[in-house]
Protein backbone atom coordinates (compact mmCIF):
# COMPACT_ATOMS: atom_id res chain seq x y z
CA UNK A 1 0.00 0.00 0.00
CA UNK A 2 1.42 3.17 -0.65
CA UNK A 3 2.57 4.93 2.64
CA UNK A 4 0.89 8.51 0.64
CA UNK A 5 -2.51 7.32 1.64
CA UNK A 6 -2.67 9.22 4.57
CA UNK A 7 -2.19 12.64 2.84
CA UNK A 8 -4.40 11.54 -0.15
CA UNK A 9 -6.87 10.83 2.37
CA UNK A 10 -6.66 13.95 4.68
CA UNK A 11 -8.32 16.68 2.18
CA UNK A 12 -11.36 14.46 1.98
CA UNK A 13 -11.43 13.99 5.68
CA UNK A 14 -11.10 17.52 6.86
CA UNK A 15 -13.30 19.04 3.97
CA UNK A 16 -15.78 16.06 5.79
CA UNK A 17 -15.22 17.51 8.90
CA UNK A 18 -15.79 20.79 7.98
CA UNK A 19 -19.31 19.90 6.99
CA UNK A 20 -19.99 17.78 10.17
CA UNK A 21 -19.55 21.42 11.94
CA UNK A 22 -21.32 22.94 9.48
CA UNK A 23 -23.99 21.14 9.88
CA UNK A 24 -23.89 21.72 13.65
CA UNK A 25 -23.89 25.36 13.09
CA UNK A 26 -27.00 25.55 10.54
CA UNK A 27 -29.12 23.71 13.22
CA UNK A 28 -27.65 25.70 16.59
CA UNK A 29 -27.93 29.13 14.48
CA UNK A 30 -29.87 28.89 10.99
CA UNK A 31 -28.39 28.24 7.59
CA UNK A 32 -28.50 32.34 6.65
CA UNK A 33 -26.35 32.91 9.83
CA UNK A 34 -24.08 30.80 9.64
CA UNK A 35 -20.93 32.76 8.41
CA UNK A 36 -17.87 31.37 7.27
CA UNK A 37 -15.77 32.67 10.14
CA UNK A 38 -18.32 30.54 12.32
CA UNK A 39 -17.42 27.55 10.56
CA UNK A 40 -13.68 28.43 10.92
CA UNK A 41 -13.79 28.95 14.60
CA UNK A 42 -15.94 25.84 15.29
CA UNK A 43 -13.85 23.61 12.93
CA UNK A 44 -10.97 24.72 14.72
CA UNK A 45 -8.97 26.08 11.67
CA UNK A 46 -8.00 29.66 9.57
CA UNK A 47 -10.30 31.08 7.17
CA UNK A 48 -7.18 30.52 4.96
CA UNK A 49 -7.67 26.95 5.43
CA UNK A 50 -11.37 26.72 5.11
CA UNK A 51 -11.33 28.76 2.14
CA UNK A 52 -9.32 26.32 0.53
CA UNK A 53 -12.01 23.92 0.80
CA UNK A 54 -14.80 25.97 -0.05
CA UNK A 55 -14.26 29.22 -2.16
CA UNK A 56 -17.24 31.05 -0.30
CA UNK A 57 -20.22 30.48 1.47
CA UNK A 58 -22.66 29.41 -1.17
CA UNK A 59 -20.40 26.69 -2.24
CA UNK A 60 -20.01 25.50 1.57
CA UNK A 61 -23.58 25.14 1.46
CA UNK A 62 -23.85 23.29 -1.63
CA UNK A 63 -21.37 21.08 -0.78
CA UNK A 64 -23.49 19.91 2.04
CA UNK A 65 -26.55 19.96 0.09
CA UNK A 66 -25.14 17.63 -2.04
CA UNK A 67 -23.11 15.55 0.57
CA UNK A 68 -26.85 14.98 2.48
CA UNK A 69 -28.96 14.94 -1.24
CA UNK A 70 -26.48 11.93 -1.60
CA UNK A 71 -26.72 10.31 1.74
CA UNK A 72 -30.74 10.33 1.46
CA UNK A 73 -31.15 9.12 -2.23
CA UNK A 74 -29.38 5.79 -0.96
CA UNK A 75 -31.80 5.63 1.81
CA UNK A 76 -34.74 6.08 0.10
CA UNK A 77 -33.40 3.75 -2.73
CA UNK A 78 -32.89 1.13 -0.38
CA UNK A 79 -36.22 1.82 0.74
CA UNK A 80 -38.30 1.38 -1.90
CA UNK A 81 -36.12 -1.23 -4.00
CA UNK A 82 -38.74 -3.93 -3.53
CA UNK A 83 -41.67 -1.76 -4.73
CA UNK A 84 -42.71 -2.99 -8.22
CA UNK A 85 -45.73 -0.81 -9.16
CA UNK A 86 -44.12 3.01 -11.14
CA UNK A 87 -46.91 4.92 -9.21
CA UNK A 88 -46.04 3.49 -5.40
CA UNK A 89 -42.01 3.97 -6.14
CA UNK A 90 -42.58 7.37 -6.94
CA UNK A 91 -44.84 8.15 -3.61
CA UNK A 92 -43.02 6.24 -1.41
CA UNK A 93 -39.56 7.74 -2.88
CA UNK A 94 -40.77 11.21 -2.32
CA UNK A 95 -42.46 10.25 1.09
CA UNK A 96 -39.05 8.56 2.35
CA UNK A 97 -37.06 11.38 1.58
CA UNK A 98 -39.27 13.89 3.37
CA UNK A 99 -39.11 11.88 6.22
CA UNK A 100 -35.55 11.33 6.13
CA UNK A 101 -35.06 14.98 5.99
CA UNK A 102 -37.68 16.03 9.14
CA UNK A 103 -35.82 13.67 11.07
CA UNK A 104 -32.49 14.98 10.94
CA UNK A 105 -31.98 18.28 12.67
CA UNK A 106 -29.41 19.66 10.14
CA UNK A 107 -31.74 19.33 7.22
CA UNK A 108 -34.95 20.10 8.93
CA UNK A 109 -33.00 23.51 9.97
CA UNK A 110 -33.07 24.17 5.71
CA UNK A 111 -36.57 24.60 5.86
CA UNK A 112 -37.80 26.72 8.78
CA UNK A 113 -39.23 29.88 8.40
CA UNK A 114 -36.00 32.65 6.94
CA UNK A 115 -34.08 29.38 5.66
CA UNK A 116 -36.64 27.84 3.23
CA UNK A 117 -36.11 30.42 0.50
CA UNK A 118 -32.19 29.63 0.27
CA UNK A 119 -32.87 25.68 0.72
CA UNK A 120 -35.47 26.17 -2.14
CA UNK A 121 -33.20 27.75 -4.70
CA UNK A 122 -30.17 25.14 -3.99
CA UNK A 123 -32.63 21.89 -4.43
CA UNK A 124 -33.63 23.67 -8.30
CA UNK A 125 -30.37 24.41 -9.35
CA UNK A 126 -28.74 21.73 -7.57
CA UNK A 127 -27.38 19.29 -10.69
CA UNK A 128 -27.32 16.38 -8.11
CA UNK A 129 -30.59 16.82 -6.58
CA UNK A 130 -31.89 16.53 -10.28
CA UNK A 131 -29.83 13.60 -11.42
CA UNK A 132 -31.10 11.83 -8.70
CA UNK A 133 -34.80 12.55 -8.81
CA UNK A 134 -34.37 11.79 -12.23
CA UNK A 135 -32.43 8.19 -11.15
CA UNK A 136 -36.00 7.62 -8.77
CA UNK A 137 -37.98 7.91 -12.33
CA UNK A 138 -36.14 5.61 -13.76
CA UNK A 139 -36.25 3.23 -11.03
CA UNK A 140 -39.95 3.72 -11.41
CA UNK A 141 -40.15 2.79 -15.05
CA UNK A 142 -40.49 6.41 -16.00
CA UNK A 143 -38.23 7.27 -19.12
CA UNK A 144 -38.89 10.16 -22.08
CA UNK A 145 -37.52 13.52 -23.07
CA UNK A 146 -39.19 15.06 -19.86
CA UNK A 147 -37.71 12.91 -16.98
CA UNK A 148 -35.29 16.00 -16.41
CA UNK A 149 -38.42 18.22 -16.23
CA UNK A 150 -40.56 15.62 -14.02
CA UNK A 151 -37.78 15.21 -11.86
CA UNK A 152 -37.43 19.15 -10.94
CA UNK A 153 -41.37 18.90 -10.66
CA UNK A 154 -40.97 16.16 -8.16
CA UNK A 155 -37.82 17.99 -5.84
CA UNK A 156 -40.58 21.42 -6.33
CA UNK A 157 -43.33 19.29 -4.22
CA UNK A 158 -40.67 17.67 -2.02
CA UNK A 159 -39.63 21.01 -0.91
CA UNK A 160 -43.14 22.32 -0.90
CA UNK A 161 -44.30 19.58 1.41
CA UNK A 162 -40.57 20.70 3.55
CA UNK A 163 -41.24 24.04 3.73
CA UNK A 164 -45.49 24.27 3.91
CA UNK A 165 -46.40 20.09 5.52
CA UNK A 166 -49.79 19.08 5.09
CA UNK A 167 -52.28 18.00 7.53
CA UNK A 168 -50.45 14.46 8.59
CA UNK A 169 -48.41 11.42 7.05
CA UNK A 170 -52.11 10.49 5.63
CA UNK A 171 -52.50 13.76 4.09
CA UNK A 172 -49.32 14.30 2.25
CA UNK A 173 -49.61 10.47 1.40
CA UNK A 174 -53.08 10.73 -0.31
CA UNK A 175 -51.84 14.30 -2.17
CA UNK A 176 -49.03 12.82 -3.63
CA UNK A 177 -51.53 9.44 -4.74
CA UNK A 178 -53.94 11.55 -6.03
CA UNK A 179 -52.34 14.32 -8.21
CA UNK A 180 -48.76 13.76 -8.34
CA UNK A 181 -48.76 10.00 -9.21
CA UNK A 182 -51.58 9.57 -11.83
CA UNK A 183 -49.85 12.77 -13.66
CA UNK A 184 -46.15 11.62 -14.02
CA UNK A 185 -48.07 7.80 -15.23
CA UNK A 186 -50.58 9.62 -17.53
CA UNK A 187 -47.57 11.70 -19.13
CA UNK A 188 -45.41 8.86 -19.41
CA UNK A 189 -47.99 6.98 -20.91
CA UNK A 190 -48.74 9.76 -23.69
CA UNK A 191 -44.69 9.82 -24.08
CA UNK A 192 -44.41 6.26 -24.84
CA UNK A 193 -47.21 6.43 -27.12
CA UNK A 194 -45.90 9.55 -29.18
CA UNK A 195 -42.61 6.88 -29.51
CA UNK A 196 -44.59 4.46 -30.97
CA UNK A 197 -46.17 6.05 -33.64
Amino acid sequence: MNADWMRDERPRLAAERILDVAAQLYVENGITAVGMADVARAAGCSRATLYRYFDSKQALQLAFVHREARRIGALVAEEVSGTADPKDVIVDAMLAAIRLVRADPALAAWFQLGDSGLAAQLAHSSAVIESLGTAFLGQAGFSGEETSRKARWIVRIIVSLLTVPGIDDTDERTMLEQFVAPTLAAHDAGERDARSI
